[in-house]
């Protein structure tokens, strides 16, 4: 048996876990987890090896089925073994390990420990920031950056699909009062580039610094999706630092599967780079051909997709790497992914998508892309590019599509 023991100083405090944890291993016990019970009282006494086993347990069984069937239960059952690791790591001084393993807890475990989880991790992070670059020291110097300011369109064009930046192109206006918006594209359902509204905001600068990423988030674990889009054979997720992320988009955002994706999780609270977007109305979904199975609904899923409408303020549109972003749409069943490829269009199996009415635009540091509830967007990054999407549901209102 391996233990370990250690000053209170050094110790992450648990307070949910300690309160909840009796009732919780009742409720696994219930569900046929006597095995896992069994090791997650070793671990509590400070047991290494049953803690890892626990874990190892819990994610069995997150991986037993597709992520809607899993059993809440196994999901706090899994924070509540990534929190037994951490503190036991914490105790003996590896915190990076400990501050992965957290991070794991966040991205697969319930909701029920999850402050306890966010304390831990705020607490073990400050460890792992010191020695290293601090936040506050990064003010006046020159550091490096992720995105180039020169861009050559020129050369763009020969990226993107044909015809584009050739047509429409999507409204641009500043100083748009939310009345305007609302009426002249909210209930109108039409898209428009508000440029004028995040000139204030930290994330712009920060967010091209590489110092500073790799200092507030380089060893913080995050999802990715690698491969182009979600129909390739070969596309998969992975679990890997915001640093390895980072070095992977420097080297043209390739991995030996693909191009690399950070999106869909909410690393930053809280925009670089420019992204060319090309908008398709809702009218034209019959002839866009959309799939019609089922996008991630194998178990090996790390972050479930939002069942609601599309009704985004595309903050230069999801973190995205240097490659193409298939193009996609949002319905009440969820993320939606067409069958045809923009930047290689099979003209005999889709013969009339060439000929489709579209608006598009390239998207500046530092504005935002409304995009009407239902439309199909195909985004692909120009330069290496951060940004945020903020997604609602429509709620009573009537479809405006």
């Amino acid at each position: 048996m391996s233990t370990t023991t250690s000053s209170p100083s050094h110790c992450l405090d648990t307070p949910t876990l300690d309160r909840e944890s009796p009732a919780l291993l009742h409720s696994i016990s219930e569900h046929g987890g006597y095995a896992y019970v069994s090791m997650a009282a070793l671990a509590a006494g400070g047991d290494v090896r049953a803690a890892e086993a626990a874990r190892e347990m819990a994610w069995e069984q997150l991986h037993s089925g597709p992520w809607h069937s899993v059993l809440p239960v196994w999901r706090d059952a899994y924070s509540m073994a990534c929190l037994h690791v951490a503190r036991l790591h914490y105790a003996s001084g590896d915190f990076r390990e400990a501050l992965r393993v957290l991070d794991l807890g966040i991205i697969m475990g319930g909701t029920l420990l999850r402050e306890d989880l966010d304390s831990a991790i705020e607490k073990v992070a400050e460890q792992t920031r010191r020695g290293g670059v601090r936040v506050s020291d990064l003010g006046n110097c020159e550091h490096r950056r992720l995105v180039d300011r020169e861009f050559n369109v020129a050369e763009v064009l020969q990226l993107l699909p044909m015809k584009s930046l050739s047509s429409e192109f999507v409204v641009k206006k500043s100083g748009l009062s939310l009345e305007k918006f609302l009426r002249d594209h909210y209930l109108s359902g039409s898209p428009v580039i508000i440029s004028d509204c995040m000139a204030h905001w930290p994330a712009k600068m920060k967010w091209n610094d590489e110092d500073y990423l790799l200092s507030v988030a380089g060893d913080r674990t995050v999802p990715v999706e690698v491969g182009k889009n979600y129909l390739c054979t070969e596309w998969k997720q992975e679990l890997i630092t915001f640093s390895e992320f980072l070095q992977r988009i420097k080297t043209d955002g390739t991995s030996p599967g693909g191009p690399t994706y950070l999106a869909q999780h909410p690393l930053f609270d809280q925009v670089v780079g420019k992204k060319y977007i090309r908008l398709y109305s809702s009218s034209f979904s019959e002839e866009l051909f959309p799939h019609s199975g089922t996008m991630l609904s194998n178990s090996s899923q790390v972050i479930s997709f939002l069942n609601c409408m599309i009704e985004q303020l595309v903050l230069s549109t999801c973190v995205f790497a240097w490659k193409h972003k298939t193009i996609t749409a949002s319905h009440l069943s969820g993320q939606r992914i067409l069958e045809v490829d923009l930047d290689n269009i099979d003209e005999v199996k889709f013969p009339k998508v060439q000929d489709l009415e579209f608006v598009d635009c390239i998207l500046e540091e530092g504005e935002m892309l409304y995009i009407p509830p239902k439309w199909w967007h195909y985004v692909r990054s120009l330069t290496t590019s951060f940004s945020v999407s903020f997604w609602w549901s429509e709620g009573e209102r009537s479809d405006t599509s």
